[in-house]
């Protein structure tokens, strides 16, 4: 059945140029979100009234959907500073510094870690694990925190997501959609996984470096707070060294036990966040009130405030623009109602099937139709969202040229969640930048070039696999 395409879905994608358009300008996005809000409100409603109140009720859910990880990321931070004003973070990161010394040795590493750990759980607690311990190492190896937050993106939330070879919640959605068994989607996806994940790590990598030895990156490029050097120096008379060295010792015992945790009792996304999260509340209360004795009570508030100030300054500028872009899925329904068509699967869906009705099917137009719509997809920042729509899609071409089903998935599954899973989109790489200190369109600008050259060759690359 032909989706019908309206006044709705063109104004999304006319403020949805526009805001890429700004992006690339580097001008902020917040006023053309608003703008982009309100107009696709009174062309729903055609009520000044609703519209008005649709952009506060937009904010109020895109902050509901954001409040997880605002608060989790809020916690590490306040709990990074009880660490820092004790002196126990640097003892924790002393033996990393034997072992990455060079910039190059911390890109690759961290990388490697990141993708390590979310491959079993996922990359928002390994963000928690990975950046907390090791994002001072890498500055002080001299690699700049956006440097490191490309890092751990393009591995985390690109290499490990799309493939999700261990947990198997993205194959299995879009084999489920493409009426394909799980495993051949997931063969299908390993030769573009692999080489996905080789050009845009290897492309950031050059352009990193480059920018390094010409001086257009270093370690304050896009800081939005200093983590070259602690916010709160440690005060020597809190802790022995030897209680220092306990503490350093106990807190990576206890992230470990919730790793081994994670895995025995299946603890993935949100659950796994949740005992990263639960797991820094408790240290910080131990070693706040073990530390700073009579005044313990009111520093946990202090640490506390200082986390949550610093979560809401970093997450403050991401709500409007997440605002505008969950209406294209959910979000739409929720804030606006029942305006759409009939057989309306949400603004980005019908884009995506839209598309790919009007293109001829043949295997090197299929590659480029799963690609794009895959990247539609994910402009919902989710990555997950619309990855079913492109298995549907990815069986139809399948079926249409006489073969390819599970490649034409694997590719879209794959466009889908490097979009949208958080190594492009803006409000889906929070947790990294928030983590790394780092300006979140910053970060999402330089992911852009080395994410979009890997989607070619790995199209090119699907070409021949078709």
């Amino acid at each position: 059945m032909g989706i019908e395409l309206t006044a709705i879905h063109w104004i999304y994608v006319v403020f949805i140029l526009l805001i890429i358009g700004f992006m690339v300008a580097r001008r902020d996005t917040t006023f053309i979100c608003i703008v982009g809000i309100f107009l696709i409100a009174i062309t729903a409603t055609n009520s000044i009234n609703s519209s008005i109140s649709g952009i506060f009720n937009s904010f109020i859910f895109a902050i509901t959907e954001l409040l997880p990880t605002i608060l989790v990321i809020s916690i590490i931070v306040g709990m990074s500073k009880t660490l820092t004003s004790t002196g126990i973070n640097d003892v924790m990161i002393s033996p990393f510094t034997k072992l990455i010394k060079t910039p190059t040795l911390a890109y690759w590493i961290i990388g490697i870690l990141m993708m390590g750990i979310s491959w079993f759980f996922w990359p928002s607690p390994a963000v928690a694990l990975i950046g907390a311990v090791l994002l001072p190492v890498a500055l002080r190896a001299g690699l700049p925190a956006l440097a490191v937050a490309m890092s751990m993106n393009l591995f985390g939330h690109g290499i490990a997501l799309s493939g999700d070879f261990v947990i198997q919640a993205a194959p299995k959605l879009t084999a489920d959609a493409a009426g394909l068994p799980v495993s051949d989607v997931i063969s299908a996806s390993i030769p573009l996984v692999i080489v996905m994940g080789v050009v845009t790590t290897l492309t950031a990598f050059f352009f990193i470096k480059r920018d390094m030895n010409s001086g257009k990156l270093n370690m304050s490029t896009a800081v939005t707070e200093s983590t070259d050097l602690p916010t709160d120096l440690p005060q020597a008379n809190l802790l022995t060294p030897i209680q220092k060295r306990v503490f350093a010792i106990l807190i990576p015992i206890l992230f470990a036990f919730d790793v081994v945790v994670m895995f025995l009792f299946d603890l993935q996304g949100g659950d796994a966040t949740a005992l990263i999260g639960g797991t820094a509340i408790l240290i910080l209360l131990t070693i706040t009130l073990f530390s700073h004795k009579h005044k313990g009570l009111e520093k946990i508030t202090t640490y506390l405030v200082e986390g949550f100030q610093f979560g809401f300054k970093v997450f403050g500028p991401v709500i409007p623009i997440a605002a505008f872009f969950y209406l294209g899925d959910a979000g739409f329904q929720a804030i606006i109602g029942e305006q759409l068509p009939e057989h309306s699967h949400g603004i980005v869906n019908d884009l995506g099937v839209a598309l790919a009705s009007v293109v001829p099917l043949t295997a090197q137009v299929g590659a480029i139709t799963l690609t794009v719509v895959g990247a539609i997809t994910g402009l919902d920042g989710s990555g997950f969202s619309g990855i079913s729509l492109a298995g549907s899609i990815g069986s139809l071409f399948g079926t249409a040229i006489g073969g390819g089903a599970a490649t034409l998935t694997a590719l879209g599954q794959i466009a889908g969640i490097w979009v949208g899973g958080g190594a492009l989109i803006p409000w889906a790489m929070i947790p990294v930048a928030a983590i790394c200190k780092v300006d979140v369109f910053e970060l999402a600008r330089r992911n852009f070039l080395p994410v979009v050259i890997g989607l070619i060759v790995t199209t090119i690359v699907a070409m021949f696999l078709i």
